[in-house]
């Protein structure tokens, strides 16, 4: 009886059962995700377009005219109206925010705004959540559609709606980077359930302590917690063990680590997959340093890629003047050192382009008396009239 019982415990004890909970449901729960991953699950997508939701939000709205001397900068009720109060339960950066996140993320490359109205005058511009909003192509044409929000049709003409990447085949709906994105957002929340798993498991030890199999306190549960107690475990650090050699043999072992299975690579490359995708710096994902002329690019290129598509749906919707239209202040996100700024605009102010508070409020400081007024070094005259300088005639 207790021959069998021995030979049991042994073949209980083959290299096959140690691979076994690599084989088991337990492992693929903990290593593995099944099913549809949608882009807002993801933290690295979620914050990119985050990030380009605050900076647009940030900018300040112009209205603009045009003049014969150039265009200048209308500031009425309008104006206070899409710059300072467009929704009177947000803030404006809010108001933007979640324009720019159903544009990006929630709306699949739409994002849909209702303007109210009160005998004329534009009392408010309500964004609309992207759950509530679907869009019905008219039968028979591919140009023209109808835009449900609850269920209730409006007209296209009669809302904001604001486009990111136009669809294929109906060009004037959005569609977003979800295609882009989905093989991304997939591994990237398959390494970070990866990475949860593995430092989480229990099967990583750093000690081996490998136990004869005839021993009859190794066949149970509590028999071997009691070898543990008996033998390896003590009461101070730095205890010495005392086991029978002929039962016990301990060794050390370096177990796998997260570099091991090179998860770290493979999430900075798509990392910067998305970064590349949706256009921001990578450092904004945490990969790379930080860099002035790759921050300066992304205001020019992404930046001022989505904000004009968005003022010139704010301009055909709610202009009417033809000589009027709405503009975002980009350059106010542009990385320039006080040095470069100082060098800029004191050359502009020395040329009569600029006045001196003008270069003051470009650096933060107040305006002064008497800087109001264009000035001009001396010798930047006309080319023409380089001969009639008094200092060349004998003149002081």
């Amino acid at each position: 009886m207790s021959r069998k019982r021995k030979k049991q415990i042994r073949s209980d004890t083959t290299p096959a059962s140690k691979v076994a909970y690599l084989l088991s449901d337990e492992a693929y729960q903990t290593l593995c995700i099944s099913g549809y991953t949608s882009l807002d699950k993801c933290p690295e997508i979620m914050t990119a377009c985050r990030r380009v939701a605050e900076i647009i939000g940030s900018m300040t709205i112009y209205i603009m005219s045009n003049t014969d001397r150039g265009d200048i900068r209308i500031v009425n009720e309008l104006s206070r109206a899409i710059d300072i109060e467009p929704m009177p339960t947000m803030t404006r950066q809010a108001w933007m925010e979640a324009i720019v996140m159903n544009l990006l993320l929630y709306g699949g490359g739409n994002s849909i705004v209702v303007p109210h109205t009160y005998r004329g005058y534009l009392q408010s511009l309500e964004p609309i959540a992207a759950y509530r909003v679907s869009f019905v192509p008219d039968s028979g044409s591919y140009r023209d559609y109808t835009v449900l929000i609850d269920g209730k049709a409006h007209r296209p003409d009669s809302v904001l709606h604001f486009v990111h990447n136009p669809d294929e085949v109906y060009l004037w709906k959005g569609r977003g980077m979800q295609v882009s994105l989905r093989d991304l957002a997939h591994n990237l929340r398959q390494a970070a359930e990866t990475e949860r798993g593995f430092m989480a498991s229990k099967w990583k030890p750093s000690i081996i302590v490998k136990v004869d199999g005839l021993t009859d306190d190794f066949a149970s549960p509590e028999g071997r917690r009691k070898l543990l107690q008996q033998y390896i475990e003590s009461a101070e650090a730095g205890e010495p063990w005392m086991i029978p050699s002929e039962q016990f043999s301990v060794e050390q072992v370096r177990p796998l680590s997260l570099a091991d299975l090179a998860i770290n690579d493979t999430v900075q490359l798509d990392k910067r997959m998305v970064a590349a995708i949706i256009g921001v710096p990578p450092f904004l994902l945490g990969v790379g340093d930080y860099s002035q002329d790759a921050w300066n690019s992304f205001i020019q290129t992404t930046v001022r890629t989505i904000v004009t598509g968005i003022q010139q749906e704010m301009t055909r919707k709610l202009i009417i003047s033809p000589n009027w239209y709405v503009k975002f202040n980009t350059l106010s996100l542009m990385d320039w050192d006080l040095n470069t700024l100082y060098t800029v605009f004191a050359g502009l102010a020395d040329k009569g382009i600029v006045t001196g508070n003008e270069v003051r409020d470009r650096i933060g400081m107040a305006p002064l008396d008497g800087l109001d007024e264009l000035r001009i070094l001396e010798n930047y005259i006309p080319a023409d009239r380089i001969g009639d300088q008094a200092k060349l005639n004998g003149g002081n």
